[in-house]
């Protein structure tokens, strides 16, 4: 960003930013603000939220003594228009609903923090707010203009486009805006019309609109976020460079601290802060791929920063519990990289027990400051640890990876009450059809805190770009026949009043169904001839990762058949027939063997990955350049965390590529088994159109399975 002895002229302001192209924050709000002494901006709707995402710059403006005039159209609720329709005030109703932005935006801990900085500018007089609308021959309508202007003492930078001064309109929406800048000849004019417009607007002097003051009304609400926000925990120390934030040369052992090789990412911070805003607790909902980990260390040395700032003798004893025993030593990886050598629990109690008991120990006779303890949950929720804990007096900050996992029965009432602090991850902290335990962790860990979907995540630059590909699969008339057999047992147990509930218990006679219609989905034979195409595409390539069925095709077990398992003929395609080389990752390959076999993986020793689900959740495997997905259940955790997987950046990784085997039934079924076929194919699309819809090649994804929804008249899906 360029300081502000640069101006305007100098600050690298485009003719135009388009959100394909750019990003409106970063590339122009942000070095403009830097810059200008004067913002006017004109908008159909000013959201207070806004101010959280250029914060930084309003600081900076605000320093240099900048002031800032604010023109917006209030939002409107039906209560509002009826108000206005029976005879109230107009002007009272229109102040009404811009208050009740604001206050909505001081509950908001995102957007108050941003509205706070505003109290010095409301406190000196510095910032204005008007409300305008459209009121021709008694009707009232929204002023959807949208206009900017930043000023420095001798050039003006004037802008008009399609983004509102909202959060999304600056984020998360497609927008485009077009610039006009004083000292371009082509532009002159345009820009000098731009500011008297503004200025005829500013002082109600344009026909058709009515423009009221606001400041008076705002005043008090703004201040007052001001004062909430003051005495909050402010992480904009957290260095992009990642130098450690540490108020002494050498940490106190057991401590962790931000290494200085890591980069801290904007929207990391923002994650660290929304949780700290919430007093310590709180989900992190984040796409697989975009730094959990990495955000929740953060988050955990940031707290033993603020706890040993208000006293030196603070103490604090960090849990991560992860689903398995891989991810604990990826996690104990990370931890190292913080400054810590934590103490690993799992497998032989004798190993790590003592150790445990010793850390608590010297952590209540203050002859250490800081501790980690990174265990399964298998292990987190047996008797030994359990009374670890119960035994641990001092303060305890539980860190919950793929948080979901920590709803199931008999893992959600072991979730300590004492952990003063907080923090559940997970990109789906929704359990699939667990209503109960999906209400059990958001009553533990707290309302999820931070959001990045997919969406921002590629847009950021947090995730690479995708292709996807679906390739159709059809099952065989022996599937098909299945197929039907057991949707209609399924259906059958529905209507005899089985609780859709015990479709969560793979144990229940509901369940049983369900996994082996599943099954029926996943192991269709079609597949391997299709992957063996599509595997001849890139046989010279490297870094493929291929999904298959756990188990053995169901036809096998319905007539007590030993065959192999669709991963063994994966296998032998792979190595056997095509002559890459392939390696197999699953719940039976040793841990240092799994270890070996991600390094060769990444240095293209391996072309290709065999793995059924122990890919699924937190294994980093970022060279992966291309995922077949031979088996993808209805459950959206799975294929959500797969197509995480893929996406994750690696230098020299631009763009994945996708290809998902989609099942569908064969042609010329009787009329009988039109609807449960067309079931299968609905349940089918609605992951398609998950994975198409952010994908680079949309309109060609959604081609390929036209003459599907012609055939079962499934346009409306």
């Amino acid at each position: 960003m360029v300081g502000a002895g640069g101006g305007l002229r100098n600050c690298g302001v485009e003719a135009d930013y388009r959100s394909d192209r750019n990003d409106m924050v970063a590339d122009f709000y942000l070095p403009a603000l830097a810059v200008a002494t004067r913002y006017d901006r004109a908008v159909g709707y000013f959201a207070a939220s806004v101010l959280a995402t250029i914060g930084h710059g309003i600081d900076e403006f605000a320093d240099r003594g900048g002031t800032m005039r604010i023109i917006a159209s209030p939002y409107l609720e039906v209560e509002d228009i009826k108000d206005i329709q029976a005879g109230y005030e107009l002007r009272d109703v229109l102040r009404r609903a811009a208050l009740r932005d604001l206050e909505q935006a001081v509950e908001e801990h995102r957007a108050a923090r941003g509205l706070g900085k505003l109290g010095r500018l409301v406190a000196e007089n510095r910032v204005d707010f008007k409300l305008a609308y459209v009121e021709e021959r008694g009707r009232v309508g929204m002023y959807h203009e949208k206009i900017g202007i930043f000023r420095d003492s001798q050039d003006i930078v004037a802008f008009k486009g399609s983004a509102n001064e909202t959060r999304s309109g600056l984020v998360g929406n497609f927008e485009a805006i077009d610039v006009y800048r004083s000292w371009d000849s082509r532009d002159t004019d345009r820009a000098a019309r731009i500011s008297r417009d503004f200025e005829d607007l500013w002082h109600d002097r344009t026909p058709l609109l009515r423009v009221l003051p606001f400041t008076e009304a705002a005043k008090q609400v703004v201040e007052r976020s001001a004062q909430l926000t003051a005495g909050r925990y402010d992480l904009d120390d957290i260095p992009t460079c990642g130098a450690p934030i540490t108020t002494s040369a050498q940490p106190p052992a057991g401590v962790l601290v931000i290494p200085r090789s890591l980069v801290v990412r904007d929207y990391q911070k923002e994650a660290v802060q929304s949780w700290f805003h919430n007093k310590g607790r709180g989900i992190l909902r984040m796409a697989t791929g975009t730094g959990k980990t990495l955000t929740a260390l953060s988050a955990a040395a940031q707290l033993g920063s603020f706890l040993r700032k208000n006293d030196s003798n603070a103490s604090l004893l960090v849990v991560v519990v992860a689903p398995y025993q891989h991810l604990v030593d990826q996690w104990a990886e990370d931890i190292e990289w913080f400054g810590v050598t934590p103490l690993r629990a799992y497998e032989s109690v004798s190993k790590w027990s003592p150790r445990a008991h010793n850390l608590l120990q010297n952590l209540a006779l203050g002859g250490t400051k800081g501790g980690v303890i990174v265990t399964t949950n298998a292990t987190f929720g047996g008797d030994s640890f359990q009374s670890l804990l119960d035994a641990y007096e001092g303060r305890l900050l539980l860190i919950a990876d793929e948080a979901h996992n920590l709803g199931a029965r008999h893992l959600r009432t072991q979730l300590p009450g004492k952990a003063q602090y907080r923090l559940g991850l997970s990109a789906t902290p929704e359990r699939w059809f667990d209503e109960e335990g999906t209400d059990a962790l958001t009553d533990y860990f707290g309302e999820i805190v931070f959001e990045m979907g997919m969406g921002e995540a590629i847009r950021r630059g947090a995730l690479c770009h995708y292709t996807y590909t679906p390739v159709l699969v059809e099952l065989d008339e022996e599937e098909a026949e299945l197929y039907a057999e057991t949707s209609a047992k399924i259906a059958r147990l529905i209507a005899s009043g089985t609780d859709l509930r015990e479709s969560a218990d793979r144990d229940s006679p509901l369940g049983r169904l369900l996994k082996k219609r599943a099954d029926i989905i996943g192991h269709a034979r079609g597949k391997l001839s299709i992957l063996r195409e599509e595997l001849e595409k890139r046989r010279d390539t490297s870094h493929q990762l291929i999904y298959c069925a756990e188990g053995k095709h169901p036809i096998l077990h319905e007539h007590g058949i030993e065959g192999p398992r669709q991963i063994d003929q994966v296998m032998d395609l792979v190595g056997n027939e095509l002559h890459m080389t392939a390696a197999r990752y699953t719940s039976e390959t040793a841990r240092p063997a799994r270890q070996d076999i991600l390094r060769r993986f990444d240095r293209s020793e391996l072309q290709a990955i065999s793995s059924m689900r122990c890919l699924d959740e937190g294994v980093d495997v970022p060279a992966s350049r291309t995922a077949y997905l031979l088996a993808s259940s209805s459950n959206p955790r799975q294929f959500i965390q797969r197509r995480g997987r893929v996406l994750r950046k690696a230098p020299g990784k631009d763009r994945a590529d996708i290809v998902d085997f989609v099942v569908v039934p064969p042609q010329g079924g009787d009329a009988i088994q039109y609807e449960t076929e067309r079931s299968l194919i609905r349940r089918e699309l609605a992951r398609v159109e998950e994975f198409a819809h952010l994908a680079e090649n949309e309109a060609d994804t959604l081609d390929v399975l036209r003459p599907i929804r012609e055939r079962y008249g499934l346009f409306d899906t």
